[in-house]
């Protein structure tokens, strides 16, 4: 397995933060652009949660994608990433219904992300605490 990749922790760290960041897509994908899902925008909350999961996926993507960069070998980079990618439809889809399209599904994809964030933080101190 050293031949293929050395550091199979990191790369499986990558590979839960990335699917975390494509499930996220792909949920964030029904609730943009607000205008259409008048059950978002009509409420603050709802906006919010929309706004704030897209902030937390673009953090999420950079940092996934520093560490992977840092820590991975470019094949290990694709393979693991284009299989995530691959299969993120088929975890989107075991969610509930109501998860996917609602302000419950985007409270519990906050909690996700952040958690995926934090993890990383932990992990590979991609975000460096402020002095």
């Amino acid at each position: 397995m050293d031949s293929i990749e050395p550091n199979l922790v990191p790369l499986l760290w990558f590979a839960l933060c990335c699917t975390v960041a494509c499930v996220a897509f792909l949920v964030l994908a029904g609730a943009f652009p607000l205008s259409s899902r008048p059950d978002l925008a009509g409420s603050p909350v709802g906006a919010a949660l929309a706004l704030g999961n897209a902030l937390l996926l673009v953090v999420l993507v950079a940092g996934t994608a520093w560490y992977g960069l840092s820590h991975l070998r470019w094949t290990s980079l694709v393979i693991a990433g284009g299989s995530v990618f691959l299969f993120a439809p088929g975890l989107f889809h075991l969610w509930p219904e109501r998860w996917r399209d609602g302000r419950a599904g985007l409270a519990v994809l906050s909690c996700m992300l952040g958690g995926s964030i934090a993890a990383l933080r932990a992990v590979a101190g991609v975000f460096p605490t402020p002095a």
